[in-house]
């Protein structure tokens, strides 16, 4: 009988070891700066302490375009994880096209998601045929200029307010042996640069008639002549950066290496993690100064199919967690961006999230061109803007390419 009992009571406990962790979920993503990392960690710590199951990272590095191939093929190849990143927008359609997307409607009805996810259209972005198959997490805008304010007041110049008078200090801040604009060698960021300035200076409207009606004549029109020529000349004080990733472009601008840098506002989290102070130590302006705005652009997590029905009540489990209220705060306060909910407290919010949130208040925002272009446009406009930062293509021949690929654009 004793042994019986030392038997049973063993297994007790070797069960509520397991039940400790009913089910482990891998969860890939490609947030591994120090900003990034940061943040990310909020999503684990809240999985891991509030639930019973345990987060898995599985960090892909070298941002996006290199992540999403592998989570893409590993869920084609019947090798799926708990959970995956991707951008708002279309990247994920054909999967959810496939059948290979868990549908979260259920959660999503149940927790009114349409009554607290600001603005609508992120979870538009989320939803096919009428059903949802992922929750976003995060409001991230391409739309700021990041500069380092004593690069310009310790060489005798005000700091920028706006992108005119930031061009205006480049050869001043080229004399005094700071690289003028920081740009990273990843397509994406020379992409989402150009967009950037195609918006602050072209202005929304041509914006949103190339990107969203797909107009070639805007495109090789006067209003992007002004962009490309703005970007040839801008091309010239970059060529110093020498350095890949964006984050360690971001380091130049925080080290006072460079003066400024086209960046997310995840560059924000990069300060943060540096003890950096918005306002003292640099200053964010959104729109480049030109026209304040904000695009709707940023992260969501999809669920792949499981057969396991423990890893999918997991997974509807870290969805459901991703919007509480609690995370959305930690999270976002710790990546720079925007809470995709609309009734939370940010009084902890900095001089730049508040800007952020103003904008987004005020209902100053656009929709990404993640959202609007299909990942194959997108990929050519990338390879084209990789051509253009790092060689002597005149802004013209660029213009007359990039006009050939909208003219094609889905």
């Amino acid at each position: 009988m004793k042994l019986v009992k030392t038997l049973l009571g063993a297994t007790a406990i070797t069960a509520a070891a397991s039940a400790a962790y009913a089910t482990d979920l891998e969860v890939t993503h490609w947030w591994t700066s120090g900003g990034e990392a940061a943040a990310v960690a909020q999503f684990a710590k809240a999985f891991n302490e509030k639930t019973d199951h345990n987060w898995v990272d599985g960090a892909i590095a070298g941002g996006g375009s290199t992540a999403r191939p592998i989570m893409i093929s590993r869920i084609l190849g019947g090798d799926p994880m708990g959970a995956t990143q991707f951008n708002h927008g279309r990247q994920a359609q054909e999967l959810i096209e496939a059948g290979l997307m868990l549908d979260l409607t259920d959660v999503a009805e149940a927790e009114g998601w349409k009554d607290v996810i600001h603005p609508a259209s992120l979870l538009d972005s989320c939803t096919l045929d009428g059903r949802i198959y992922c929750v976003p997490v995060n409001i991230h805008s391409w739309q700021w200029l990041w500069l380092n304010n004593a690069a310009f007041t310790d060489n005798g110049m005000d700091v920028p307010t706006n992108w005119d008078e930031y061009v205006a200090a480049m050869p001043a801040l080229d004399e005094a042996g700071i690289v003028p604009l920081a740009m990273g060698g990843q397509p994406w960021q020379s992409s989402g640069a150009f967009g950037v300035m195609a918006i602050a200076l072209a202005g929304p409207e041509a914006w949103l008639a190339v990107n969203k009606d797909k107009n070639a004549d805007v495109a090789g029109g006067e209003a992007y002549a002004k962009v490309f020529e703005a970007a040839a000349a801008a091309r010239e004080y970059s060529k110093n950066t020498n350095v890949q990733d964006w984050n360690l472009a971001t380091a130049m601008v925080i080290e006072g290496k460079a003066g400024g840098q086209i960046m997310g506002d995840w560059a924000q989290g990069e300060f943060a993690v540096a003890q950096k102070v918005a306002g003292v130590d640099y200053t964010c302006l959104p729109g480049l100064g030109m026209n304040e705005l904000i695009d709707t652009a940023g992260d969501a997590f999809y669920f792949p199919k499981n057969d396991d029905a423990e890893i999918e009540a997991a997974q509807k489990e870290l969805a459901s967690l991703m919007l509480s209220k609690e995370v959305q705060v930690a999270f976002n306060l710790n990546k720079g961006s925007l809470p995709v909910r609309g009734d939370v407290d940010l009084s902890a919010a900095n001089d730049c999230m508040k800007k952020g949130l103003k904008i987004l208040a005020d209902g100053n925002t656009m929709p990404s061109g993640d959202m609007l272009l299909s990942p194959d446009t997108s990929g050519q406009i990338e390879d084209l803007m990789t051509q253009f930062w790092s060689s002597d293509i005149t802004a013209a021949d660029a213009q007359a390419a990039y006009a050939a690929i909208i003219a094609e654009a889905e």
